[in-house]
């Protein structure tokens, strides 16, 4: 039997962790390179948000109601805290802090945020490879009218209410591509998952080389929009589209990767804009992209690489 396509996807947490999921379950060799624009330092630990949302779900750890965390989680330690007098805002469980303090030990003793992840992932028997984007910091800053926010407190502790006016990626320009993203882009098939094109997906491209090299890699380019029917499934990607003068539709994501996809997959109920996001010099799939379970994640998975 001949082997099976590789394939990359490029991931925040949510959506297209779900994705990833699906695409491990229909492939062999996968690489998902998760945004680490999140991370933080809270409560002393080095946070990475996406990335572990990504390695819950691929080690079927995920809360799946929450949609982070991990499942059956206690909060025994956060309720200790609190009681100390600290500012528990930022919600972590017992089995999640023991993800932070291992991630925090290693990275002070010198490891790379990459080879942090590597020792994670085998530790939870996830297959599929997960690279951070960068080893570098980048910090994701949203301009509000509020001021400049550092993105956790403007996405959990101000639940991303606030109209966003611009966003900054704090030393993106110094970074570079963790060791092997590069190569992950001439894969088979690259994916952009549904996630935020502003806020998951946009760090990731701007870490220098990265956008080049998905412009120029021999590999097709499909993406999922995260938009169905004039709206973000979860979290604020509408709401920023609009505020940032875009359309807030699957044709508005198209037009934000135009020149970087050759396949754009849309819901059912956006099937009325693929003439115009043809003219984008794109193909376009329409299916059902609101994910369910693992079974359908897969479905998913399976007719974007059929149409890759």
């Amino acid at each position: 039997m001949p082997p099976g396509p590789t394939v990359t996807l490029l991931s925040g947490g949510g959506g297209g962790a779900k994705l990833a999921e699906g695409l491990a379950r229909a492939v062999e060799d996968l690489t998902v390179v998760a945004n680490t624009g999140d991370d933080a330092v809270i409560y002393g630990l080095s946070i990475s948000p996406d990335l572990d949302t990504v390695m819950y779900t691929l080690a079927g750890m995920i809360d799946t109601e929450k949609g982070w965390g991990v499942d059956g989680d206690t909060f025994a330690t956060l309720g200790a805290l609190g009681r100390l007098g600290m500012d528990t805002w930022f919600t972590l469980g017992d089995q999640d802090l023991a993800t932070h303090v291992r991630r925090t030990a290693l990275l002070r003793a010198g490891a790379r945020l990459s080879e942090v992840t590597a020792e994670l992932t085998a530790a939870l028997g996830v297959r599929a490879r997960l690279l951070p984007m960068t080893d570098d910091r980048v910090a994701t800053l949203v301009e509000t009218d509020a001021g400049l926010l550092p993105f956790q407190e403007y996405f959990v502790a101000r639940r991303h209410r606030d109209a966003v006016r611009s966003v900054v990626l704090d030393g993106v320009e110094a970074a570079r591509p963790a060791p092997g993203v590069l190569e992950a882009l001439t894969a088979d098939v690259v994916v952009l998952g549904p996630s935020n094109p502003f806020l998951s997906i946009g760090p990731i491209l701007a870490v220098p080389g990265v956008r080049e090299a998905l412009a120029a890699t021999p590999a097709r380019r499909v993406a999922v929009s995260p938009i169905v029917a004039g709206q973000a499934l979860k979290g604020p990607a509408a709401a920023m589209l609009a505020a940032l003068g875009h359309e807030v539709s699957a044709l508005g994501v198209a037009r934000l990767y135009e020149g970087l996809l050759d396949v754009l997959v849309v819901d059912e109920a956006d099937a009325a804009l693929a003439p115009a996001i043809r003219t984008l010099g794109m193909d376009v799939v329409v299916t059902r992209t609101v994910l369910g379970g693992a079974e359908d994640r897969e479905r998913l998975a399976r007719e974007l690489l059929a149409a890759a």
